[in-house]
């Protein structure tokens, strides 16, 4: 089992890490660190380390012994990599990163039962759970893909389900009925196919993928 901590980083922390908005969570954003050798602590601790400029932050930080929260679950962090708009995973997602050092195994364990528990409190499913890749196209939680293959994100989201049922939690209804979202789908492969702009492609395939995840269908490549 793990230690969870509330260490809250100063409202004064530079670079904006905590600008203080309302944040009103709709999901639950899953992300790895990025870095073999670090600890929950040492994240934290970067966070108002005087050498780091970067705006960004998260809200819960989980190893193999304790987990962080860094800032409070009602306010936005800069986790998601896009942007500030309303409907962005920074302004409407609680960001929790993973870490990848010391015993990975039980540090994803520790990662299922404190999402469990968050899903749980919350009367959510894991069609809830995002992965940073969702948001912006980082390859993020980088640990649970293999060269496009996402099966360690599906493994995760899985181990998460399970728990989530062996303690009594309720399956959330999808948020959209899937013959809902696929009639949705039909249009935007229309418009797909009718460009030829990479980005513009990338985002009606992204938009496709946000209706099957709400629907609890399996996103696509």
């Amino acid at each position: 089992m793990y230690a969870y901590v509330v260490d809250h980083i100063p409202k004064s922390t530079p670079h904006n890490r905590r600008p203080g908005y309302a944040l009103n969570a709709t999901t639950i954003t899953i992300h790895n660190t990025a870095n073999p050798t670090s600890t929950a602590r040492n994240e934290r601790n970067w966070l108002t380390n005087p050498s780091n400029t970067v705006t960004a932050s998260f809200h819960i930080v989980i190893d193999e012994k304790e987990a962080i929260e860094c800032l409070p679950l009602q306010e936005v962090a800069w986790h998601a990599g896009d942007g500030s708009s309303s409907g962005s995973g920074n302004r409407t997602s609680i960001g929790i990163e993973i870490t990848e050092s010391g015993n990975y195994a039980q540090t994803l364990d520790n990662a299922a039962t404190l999402v469990a528990s968050m899903l749980k409190e919350r009367s959510w499913g894991t069609n809830r759970l995002r992965r940073h890749y969702d948001w912006s196209g980082k390859n993020c939680p980088r640990l649970m893909n293999d060269e496009g293959d996402w099966s360690g994100w599906r493994a995760f989201v899985a181990s998460v389900d399970a728990k989530l049922k062996d303690d009594g939690g309720e399956v959330e209804e999808p948020m959209l009925k899937p013959e809902d979202a696929n009639a949705i789908i039909l249009f935007l492969s229309a418009a797909y196919m009718s460009t030829k702009v990479p980005e513009a492609r990338r985002e009606f395939n992204r938009l496709a993928n946000e209706l099957r995840r709400v629907s609890d269908q399996d996103p696509q490549p």
